[in-house]
């Protein structure tokens, strides 16, 4: 909640963490980390903060939803440092990966779209001398063998063993499964999270599981760009605050 200053009024730690629903360590922390400016100190040494502190604690807090703690963090020290084009560098990057996971999405809607799981053969019919091996398939989805073969152990992906090498053979389900594999894991899915819905698509013969996954992959990029926004308003904020 925004508190209404008076100019040279002077507030303690609890003052700051009380308004926010933080400990009074956090602040310290904060100050520490140089997402607020440097504390004044009274005679006896104790921490005072004035109106620009709230004003960065609020710049920063609004920053963390959109941007992530680490990134927050860093526009923070560089506008405290007043490094103001750091600022718009590191701002510009965090739009511009939101912008990238927008386009992760189209890429992972497109390639659902071309996925026709009436007409999918069934494991046994795809198993034959046909294939890839793990590492063009690991090229070409720009990842290593080694993550391959642990979503093999996490159940994304089930490819047959060639009888005469044991290598690893990825037939055409096993592509489509790896690329889906890859994409929600890029849109911020976990493991655990994949393997159930790659397996009821495997089972249904259909897609309708990712559906959900993919509403609300379209809900959180939408709350970041808003986030993204709030968080804009409260550092130009600030950043008039400091003149």
């Amino acid at each position: 909640m925004r508190r209404n200053l008076q100019n040279g009024e002077r507030l303690r730690p609890i003052d700051l963490a009380r308004g926010h629903g933080l400990s009074t360590q956090a602040i310290r922390n904060y100050e520490e980390a140089g997402i607020l400016p440097a504390a004044g100190r009274t005679p006896h040494g104790y921490r005072t903060y004035t109106s620009l502190h709230e004003g960065a604690l609020r710049a920063f807090l609004a920053l963390v939803p959109g941007h992530g703690h680490q990134t927050a963090t860093s526009i923070m020290r560089a506008v405290n440092q007043g490094a103001v084009d750091e600022v718009f560098r590191l701002i510009d990057e965090s739009h511009a990966q939101l912008l990238e996971d927008r386009r992760t999405l189209q890429a992972v809607e497109s390639a659902l779209r071309d996925l026709d799981p009436t007409t999918a053969p069934e494991p046994a019919a795809v198993s034959g001398p046909g294939g890839t091996f793990i590492g063009p398939l690991a090229g070409k989805l720009g990842i290593r063998p080694a993550t391959l073969r642990k979503w093999e152990r996490a159940g994304l992906v089930s490819p047959r063993r060639d009888p005469q090498t044991g290598y690893r053979v990825y037939d055409e389900a096993d592509v489509r499964d790896a690329r889906l594999a890859h994409q929600l894991r890029r849109g911020g899915y976990l493991l655990e999270q994949i393997a159930p819905l790659i397996a009821q698509v495997r089972a249904a013969g259909g897609l309708e599981p990712l559906e959900a996954a993919l509403f609300d992959w379209h809900g959180r990029l939408s709350a970041r760009g808003r986030a993204m926004l709030t968080g804009a308003a409260e550092l130009e904020a600030y950043l008039r605050e400091r003149g």
